[in-house]
């Protein structure tokens, strides 16, 4: 079963073609890689498939709901979180705060109780912060639940970003360059964390430079270049591909 259905998607903005007839699709509890050289529209597409932004042609299903005309609050409700390739937190407050913020479309508080100051507004902001702290020490930042997150290393905002977005609960998630700028057992961190959540039914769609990390973790990888797809295929199809190598992996095959 696919999860995700990109079908002939297109985004030019002016006169610059940004994607051109995209496809492809990714399966329920898969973890799928989108990879490609700089400028290759893969943050383009991540911005259309989360809401951000509309394609100018082409659609997009998740679990046949059309996601190519909805709004990014809207995409979030059914399901459908992200993180960003430049990250995105609330520097002055702390690492809880942070991710009880993402609570706000699947934990609504109402105002009235907490206006009253009733015990049951107390118990939702207790429940709240022992979720939210299940979060953070599902990334590994349990520890740092008091500190602000602008006193974070850069591998733990990108940790806190990926906390955020599962306090959406989603059943889809979308990475943006999930382990850039980390060392070696950070990225193992990451990659060990992502397998669980996929081995628990998530569906997740990443963007990354590292190959040895996409190469290891994705099923199925599908290369843009000049937003076009080059091919989609498991990691051995895609390390083979002539045309992969030429545009993206270099004539030797390395990492980029």
């Amino acid at each position: 079963m696919n999860d995700l259905r990109v079908n002939n998607i297109s985004r030019s903005f002016g006169g610059l073609q940004a994607l051109q007839g995209v496809s492809f699709d990714v399966a329920s509890g898969n973890v799928h890689g989108l990879i490609g050289p700089n400028g290759a529209g893969k943050t383009t597409l991540i911005n259309i498939l989360s809401g951000v932004l509309a394609p100018t042609s082409g659609e997009v299903f998740y679990r046949d709901q059309a996601l190519h005309r909805v709004p990014a609050h809207r995409v979030a409700a059914m399901g459908v979180a992200r993180t960003f390739q430049n990250i995105r937190l609330f520097p002055t407050m702390t690492c809880l705060e942070n991710v009880q913020a993402g609570h706000h479309l699947t934990a609504p508080r109402p105002l009235l109780p907490r206006l009253l100051r009733l015990p049951s507004a107390g118990r939702e902001d207790r429940e709240l912060a022992a979720k939210s702290r299940g979060i953070l020490a599902r990334v590994g930042l349990d520890a740092k639940d008091s500190h602000l997150a602008k006193n974070l290393s850069y591998g733990e905002r990108r940790r806190l970003e990926i906390a955020r977005a599962l306090s959406f609960r989603p059943r889809l998630l979308l990475l943006d360059e999930p382990v850039a700028g980390m060392r070696r057992a950070e990225a193992a961190e990451v990659a060990n964390l992502v397998r669980s959540l996929a081995g628990e039914g998530m569906t997740i769609l990443l963007i990354e430079h590292n190959m040895s990390f996409v190469m290891n973790l994705c099923s199925r990888i599908t290369v843009l270049n000049f937003g076009r797809v080059i091919t989609t295929g498991s990691p051995e199809e895609v390390r083979g591909h002539r045309e992969v190598i030429e545009a993206y992996l270099g004539s030797g095959g390395h990492d980029a």
